[in-house]
């Protein structure tokens, strides 16, 4: 083929000088991020303190100054590595895990966070000094650069001198930037930076082996750096403080409820030592723990998580209420740091990325949003090597592993926000602050979702849904509370109208599209006819329970063969006589796979490999449980933990991402059936191979 060709040519790229300019401007997100670069490169050359000096700022000959004592650089690196872009000499140090005099691995690995300096200024002098060595000195103006035509075509001078800056045995780097792109910073902004740079060390680990310190002085400014708020300060304000660490898939936690000032509240402490993690049960098929495997890539994570309770009773104990919540406002979410230096943006205002207030506004009587955590995730540079860092440095790569790692974090919250609970409600029955929680009105989610309705011209389509569910609603919130019900079963009917209205909301916010909005509108109505089957008494009548426990096994049989779940079920056997009781089938048949679903989960939990007979589910009807009818279930999972006064309240699981209402739902359906649910102490009832959870399901 190629003697037809007619030229053969072999070419090299030529990027143009204006490359240089995107490396920097575009790949760094803000002139905050970019100097949080230039700090990570200062903690790469085993610097211990970095100093960032604002000069002149909001004039004309402002500077911004980043000083280290670093290792510094000879006039070799400089040539053969800093003005190489992408060099690969970081990404090839961490590979060999050779780590520096400090200990440490590098932080950068792509080359290119040098570049950061153009994302502030238009000409930097960079002064430098390695052991040993004269002072380098050279100048960029990145507009002379990018105005040849070729990154061939471009040149820096280098000079070495007798040290100026780095004398007598001092090393280290100095950068000053001028000619800035942001010239004008309010004291807000300095504020914020400093917060920032602040934050890149771990305030929190007190047992680190090296130092590192970033310093901010605002030159003409100095009373803009005063008062800033940090952890340090604040931390004896949360009531609860929990540290915990993952080695080798198995968790330990140590939980701490430390009270509030006067309530008389009782502080508490438990403890986890190396126990199973459990993750959602849709993150790995028919795999419901973490295991060694789990944290390839990732490596052992430890953290700390200091919550607070912005109850306005409770907040006003600690003091200094305001101060607190700017604190909050600011500085909420949970950081991520590597050999103890921060991850950005995670844990930034507007950062959300384990979805906190999603999960809060989901289920808002169980989840911590981010205004009320502070805390931090501490990995290893060394074993974390499948979390890699976006080019624009923002946050890791959205790869499997990144999401394995957020599912594990939130496992982790979620055995806090269980215990958490518990506390809450002491807190609540002493301050009274949740006793008409069951009382609350929906007329204010839906004014303001009838607001929205108006500015939006939707008034005429959506006023007739939002006057029936209104209207649906109050009807029932009137028969709950005349016909004897638990009152707290109104607190989960208004969440799941509330979540509706939120939904609703935010199809309105982000859709023109009247049809979606509609069928939005129409689920808010489905929500309340779902609940409306409770209440329904007519259907109430003597009927089979091999009928309703025979049907509930065949809807659960394709789940109980995937998950290789034996069903164990005397009852059902041919010479066991039948027996006839009143209940609602539509509504048992609901709580027996409630129940089921729950179980199988816990199944996995307890056995999480699936070998075919370990994993079992029990259940048999007696006529003589205490002188009353009772369906027995029973199987051979973990069991509860928890009093059955706890495992019923709304929003209580232990589950992972689980709503809470599952045995909550199963408590008031028996209640609906003129019956009551009962969580055996022992299992006395049941055979001794079914040693986990055992409940009752007792008709009255």
């Amino acid at each position: 083929m190629t003697e037809n060709y007619i030229t053969s040519e072999d070419l090299a790229f030529r990027p143009r000088a204006r490359l240089l300019q995107m490396l920097g401007d575009q790949l760094i997100g803000s002139s905050r991020l970019a100097i949080f670069e230039l700090v990570k490169n200062a903690y790469d050359a085993d610097a211990d303190t970095v100093l960032i000096t604002l000069d002149k700022i909001n004039t004309e000959n402002a500077k911004i100054i980043v000083e280290d004592n670093g290792e510094g650089m000879t006039a070799d690196i400089i040539k053969n590595i800093w003005l190489v872009p992408a060099h690969d000499h970081k990404e090839q140090q961490k590979k060999e895990k050779r780590r520096t005099k400090a200990g440490r691995l590098p932080l950068g690995e792509k080359g290119l966070g040098r570049f950061a300096v153009h994302k502030l200024g238009n000409e930097i002098q960079l002064i430098t000094r390695a052991k040993d060595s004269d002072e380098c000195v050279l100048h960029i103006n990145w507009q002379d650069l990018i105005d040849k035509p070729f990154l061939e075509d471009t040149r820096v001078e280098v000079v070495t001198r007798t040290p100026i800056i780095f004398t007598g045995e001092n090393t280290g780097t100095q950068i000053t930037i001028s000619n800035l792109r942001e010239q004008n910073w309010s004291r807000g902004d300095v504020r914020k930076l400093l917060r920032q740079i602040t934050s890149i060390s771990t305030p929190f680990n007190e047992k680190r082996s090296d130092k590192f310190e970033t310093l901010l002085e605002v030159k003409g400014h100095p009373d803009w750096t005063e008062g800033v708020s940090d952890i340090d300060k604040l931390k004896d304000r949360a009531p609860w403080h929990i540290t915990f660490s993952i080695a080798k898939g198995l968790l330990s936690l140590n939980y701490n409820f430390i009270g509030v000032p006067g309530i008389k509240v009782e502080p508490r402490q438990e403890l986890l030592e190396n126990e199973k993690l459990l993750l959602p049960s849709n993150l790995k098929k028919n795999k419901v723990v973490v295991e060694p495997e789990d944290l390839h890539g990732i490596g052992d994570i430890s953290g700390e998580f200091f919550i607070y309770d912005r109850d306005k009773l409770v907040i006003s104990k600690f003091g200094e209420q305001q101060l607190v919540e700017s604190f909050l406002n600011e500085n909420g979410g949970i950081r991520v740091y590597r050999d103890n230096i921060r991850v950005y943006n995670y844990g930034e205002p507007g950062d959300d990325w384990l979805g906190l207030d999603l999960r809060r506004v989901n289920v808002p009587g169980r989840h911590i949003s981010r205004n009320i955590i502070v805390g931090s995730l501490d990995l290893s540079v060394e074993d974390s090597f499948d979390l890699q860092e976006k080019t624009n440095r923002e946050g890791f790569i959205e790869n499997e592993t990144y999401e394995r790692f957020q599912q594990i974090v939130l496992s982790v919250l979620s055995i806090v926000e269980t215990e958490r609970q518990k506390d809450k409600e002491r807190i609540r029955q002493i301050t009274e602050t949740g006793k008409n929680i069951e009382e609350k009105k929906i007329e204010k989610p839906l004014t303001e979702l009838r607001k929205l309705a108006k500015k939006h011209n939707l008034t005429d389509e959506l006023e007739p849904l939002i006057e029936k569910t209104e209207k649906n609603y109050n009807e029932m919130r009137e028969v709950m509370l005349t016909s004897g019900f638990n009152n707290m079963g109104l607190a989960i009917v208004f969440h799941e109208v509330e979540h509706g209205v939120r939904s609703l909301y935010r199809t309105i916010e982000h859709s023109e599209d009247i049809t979606l909005i509609k069928d939005h509108a129409y689920e808010l109505v489905k929500i309340l006819d779902s609940f409306s089957d409770l209440l329904r008494k007519g259907d109430n009548k003597p009927a089979s329970l091999k009928n309703l426990i025979r049907r509930a096994r065949d809807i659960a049989s394709i789940r109980f063969r995937a998950h290789k779940v034996q069903f164990v079920c005397p009852f059902l056997e041919d010479n066991i006589p039948d027996i006839e009781q009143k209940y609602i089938f539509k509504i048992l048949i609901g709580c027996l796979n409630n129940i089921f679903d729950n179980s199988i989960y816990w199944l996995q939990a307890r056995w999480p490999e699936d070998t075919i007979g370990q994993r079992k589910i029990y259940i048999d009807v007696r006529k003589d449980f205490y002188g009353k009818t009772a369906i027995i279930i029973a199987d051979n999972g973990p069991g509860f933990q928890d009093e059955q006064e706890q495992l019923v309240k709304p929003f209580f699981t232990r589950r992972p991402n689980g709503m809470g209402i599952g045995l909550y739902y199963v408590n008031l359906a028996m209640e609906v059936n003129k019956g009551r649910l009962v969580i055996l102490d022992d299992q006395d009832d049941v055979p001794t191979e079914f040693d986990g959870a055992a409940m009752a399901l007792v008709f009255d």
